[in-house]
């Protein structure tokens, strides 16, 4: 199968690489895609090298499925044309993910809604989709009401910029990038995105209403604050779930075990946890600090950890694409 990656130099773009080749994804042809400066340059899969093409003939090319990590305007721009052009778009910017007439997928959720007219299926943000794997066996027995989560984001959702920021301060620096409009190492950073009219940040929106179109429940109450700190290796978050069903801990417990796409690590004996550090370079979602909240009725509070790069992007892409293969959809 050919394969177009369109932003392959990027953090995400060359992350969905090293996807496709761990697992194996049927590549017979790579067809990377990235800006005009980056025409002509190479990129190394499965140890061989390819050329760096430009978005043009990126669509001549006619792969079957693209997997596009170049950012929400380069989205809005290419992504019809190369469904024009009957190839399969997975779109990880935020261009269509609440557009009615485009999916958002988080394939141990929703997958099952995909049909072969879908030509360009959205990914969604990384801070939703650690959060909605984890959610979605509780919801399914409990129900959910209401969702208060703070998050705990690596510098690497930012890209390239800010990880070179974070290492510049940290060294010393005499140079280095500003990503942010503050320091970043030894601090933290109150606001993903730009802020909205009512206070939130994009981020912090993109979580509400994510959510609730994965779920496909608009009941689901989410309220959300998201936060830059300085680590690498995935986001954290702390989850506040309050039930319409009363739940037993330790069928929680089992509900998110069997669950797929999660891990449970939660050993208090030991100080066992999910932290960014053990998250690094895994694709499922760790959950841990699993506890009744004493405060009120039918409460339940968690912490999830996932990489960010990987679940939060280029797996959950690869995932859709390996989804769409397995069931004839392309």
């Amino acid at each position: 199968m050919k394969v177009a990656v369109v932003g392959a130099t990027g953090l995400v773009g060359t992350k969905m690489l090293q996807v496709l080749a761990e697992r194996n994804f049927p590549v017979t042809e790579l067809v990377p895609v990235a800006s005009e400066r980056s025409v002509g340059k190479e990129v190394e899969f499965k140890g061989k090298k390819y050329k760096i093409v430009s978005m043009a003939d990126g669509i001549a090319a006619k792969p079957a499925v693209a997997l596009f990590s170049a950012g929400g305007g380069t989205s809005t721009e290419w992504a019809p044309q190369f469904a024009a052009a009957g190839i399969t778009v997975v779109d990880n910017s935020s261009a269509w993910r609440m557009d009615p007439s485009k999916p958002l997928i988080v394939p141990e959720i929703n997958a099952d809604i995909l049909t072969t007219n879908d030509k360009i299926i959205a990914n969604p943000n990384c801070s939703t989709i650690q959060m909605v794997v984890a959610l979605q066996p509780l919801h399914k027995v409990y129900k959910i009401k209401r969702v208060v989560v703070s998050t705990y984001q690596s510098v690497t959702g930012t890209g390239i910029k800010a990880v070179d920021q974070l290492m510049g301060e940290r060294n010393n620096a005499s140079e280095y990038p500003m990503a942010y409009k503050y320091p970043i190492d030894l601090n933290v950073i109150p606001q993903i995105d730009v802020f909205t009219d009512n206070g939130y940040t994009k981020e912090e929106m993109k979580m509400v209403n994510e959510t609730k179109k994965i779920m496909r429940d608009d009941n689901i109450k989410v309220t959300a604050t998201t936060v830059r700190i300085p680590v690498m290796g995935g986001h954290s978050e702390s989850v506040n779930i309050e039930f319409e069903n009363e739940f037993e801990l330790a069928e929680v417990r089992n509900l998110l075990e069997s669950a797929p796409g999660v891990v449970v690590v939660d050993d208090l004996a030991n100080q066992q946890y999910p932290m960014p550090m053990d998250a690094h370079e895994k694709d499922e979602v760790f959950v841990g600090r699993i506890r009744r909240d004493e405060t009120q009725p039918k409460t339940l509070n968690m912490w999830i950890v996932s990489d960010n790069l990987r679940k939060g992007a280029a797996t959950n892409a690869v995932q859709v694409a390996e989804y769409l293969v397995a069931n004839n959809l392309i």
